[in-house]
């Protein structure tokens, strides 16, 4: 599966911001979809993780309460809401697809879109 991340720019802290993946090639709805990040000088570091059907999803205690991930498997595509964003949100947010719901181990992912660059300024 391809997987085009899109919607990332500079923002102030406490805007939000929108993240969309756009994947083509295989079936969307077989996959769990994760977003990860990678900020400068930083590893890849889990952001959250949603289910198949958008049933079940995971967040990494950091965005907890601020950022939200949906899916439409009709546009065969996912969303990375992010609300109230802090300068540490700063970093390249990449997308990620599993056959599995994999977790926050970035290795399990066996599909990765190109990334979007998020700053937030303070």
């Amino acid at each position: 599966v391809q997987l085009q991340a899109s919607g990332g720019g500079l923002v102030q802290a406490g805007d939000s911001l929108r993240l969309s993946c756009a994947a083509s090639g295989r079936t969307f709805r077989n996959y769990a979809m994760a977003w990860f990040r990678q900020g400068p000088g930083k590893e890849r570091e889990f952001v959250g993780l949603i289910g198949w059907d958008g049933g079940s999803s995971d967040y990494a205690d950091s965005v907890k309460g601020r950022f939200t991930i949906s899916r439409d498997n009709g546009k065969n595509t996912v969303y990375l809401q992010m609300n109230s964003l802090r300068p540490e949100d700063t970093a390249v947010y990449y997308c990620a697809a599993s056959s599995y719901y994999s977790g926050a181990n970035y290795r399990s992912y066996t599909y990765w879109g190109q990334g979007t660059q998020v700053t937030v300024s303070s």
